[in-house]
C-alpha cells in the first residue's frame, strides 16, 4: 500500500488541509474508490476505511493480482465532518456538484478538479453515494444513462438491485456523470444509512467491491455471499413514490425490505401540537420498500417511501 497526497491546502488554524489516496498494486489503473464529499456521510467513511484495511491485508498476503491498481480516496472533505457541517463549511457547496472542477476556482471546486483529474485515468469508477434526503435504502448499485454501454457489468458487484435513470440537469456536475464523460465506467453504490453506522449494510457494500474485484480477476482470494441475479430497474418505470399530505411526526409501520400490497398501512403523521393522526399512509400498489425516510418529522408533500413494483 501506498498512501498519496491527492490535493493539498494551507490552513490558517489547523493542520494543512489534505485529500489522502491509497494504492493498492501496480500497473494497469483498474478500479478508484471514491468516498466522502460531505461532512455528515459517516457509513460511507467507515465502508471506505474497512475497505482500505481488508485491500491492505489482501496485498500483504498476496491475493492482489499483478498487474492491477487500485486507488481509494476514502474522504475529499473531512474538514467538513470535522465541524460537523454537511457541505463545504465556509460556503456551503456541495463538492459533488463541483465536477470536473476547476484548479483556479473556489475551494470545492479545487478539490473537485484534484480528485477528478486523477480517478478519470481508471477503467472503473466506484462512489460510495448518499441520497440527498434523510432515509434508508436497500442497498443497491445506481448507473446514470449515457453515451458508455456497461450496464451488464453491475452485475459483478453480486448486489440484488442496480438501478439506471436518466440524468437530471443538476447531476450533470456530479462525479460519476463527468467521470463517463471522461470515459470511465461509473457505479455509485448506496449503503442503508448515511448519518450513522450500519455494520451490517456496510458489510454488503464492501463484500460487493471485492465481489467486483474477484470478477474482473484483480484479487485472488475467495468471496463469499452476493446475489447470482441483479434485478435491473429504470427508476422512472419501477420506482413509485408515496408523498405525504401533511407535515408532522413520522410514524412508520414498514421496514425497508418488506413486501406490502396494496392499501396496506406504510405510516401515519401525528399532529406534532396534539399527537392526533391527521394522516395515514397507504401503499397504492403491490410492491418492496426500496426507500424509507427516517427522519422524526416529514413537511407535507414529501416523498417518505419509494416501492419498487
Amino acid at each position: 500500500m501506498r498512501e498519496i497526497t491527492i490535493c493539498e491546502m494551507p490552513s490558517l488554524y489547523r493542520d494543512d488541509f489534505r485529500v489522502k489516496g491509497f494504492v493498492f498494486g501496480s500497473g494497469k489503473k483498474s478500479v478508484s474508490i471514491v468516498g466522502t464529499f460531505r461532512g455528515n456521510e459517516y457509513q460511507q467513511q467507515f465502508i471506505a476505511a474497512r475497505l482500505v484495511k481488508r485491500l491492505k491485508e489482501l496485498e500483504a498476503a498476496g491475493e492482489l493480482n499483478a498487474g492491477f491498481e487500485v486507488l481509494v480516496i476514502p474522504s475529499a472533505n473531512a474538514y467538513s465532518m470535522n465541524t460537523r457541517k454537511k457541505f463545504w463549511s465556509t460556503d456551503n457547496t456541495d463538492i459533488n456538484r463541483a465536477f470536473p472542477g476547476n484548479a483556479e476556482g473556489s475551494t470545492p471546486e479545487i478539490i473537485a478538479d484534484e480528485v477528478f483529474n486523477i480517478t478519470k485515468e481508471y477503467e472503473y469508477g466506484i462512489h460510495l453515494a448518499s441520497y440527498y434526503m434523510i432515509g434508508s435504502f436497500l442497498p443497491h448499485v445506481r448507473i446514470m444513462k449515457s453515451h458508455l454501454d456497461y450496464f451488464e457489468e453491475s452485475a459483478g458487484f453480486m448486489m440484488p438491485y442496480m438501478m439506471i435513470r436518466d440524468p437530471r440537469s443538476y447531476e450533470k456536475t456530479t462525479l460519476n456523470y463527468t467521470w463517463q464523460e471522461a470515459g470511465v465506467k461509473a457505479f455509485s453504490l448506496y449503503s442503508a444509512q448515511t448519518e450513522g453506522i450500519d455494520r451490517n449494510s456496510a458489510h454488503t457494500i464492501i463484500r460487493s467491491i471485492l465481489l467486483f474485484l474477484k470478477n474482473k480477476g484483480i484479487i485472488s482470494t475467495e468471496i463469499l455471499g452476493g446475489y447470482k441475479e441483479c434485478a435491473i430497474l429504470e427508476e422512472e418505470k419501477r420506482i413509485v413514490p408515496v408523498r405525504t399530505s401533511h407535515a408532522g411526526f413520522f410514524e412508520p409501520k414498514v421496514k425497508v425490505g418488506f413486501e406490502v400490497e396494496k392499501g396496506d398501512l406504510l405510516a401515519e403523521i401525528h399532529d406534532p401540537y396534539t399527537d392526533e393522526v391527521i394522516s395515514e399512509l397507504r401503499s397504492p400498489v403491490d410492491g418492496v420498500v426500496f426507500f424509507m425516510h427516517s427522519a422524526p418529522m416529514t413537511y407535507s408533500q414529501t416523498a417518505v417511501f419509494k416501492l419498487i413494483i
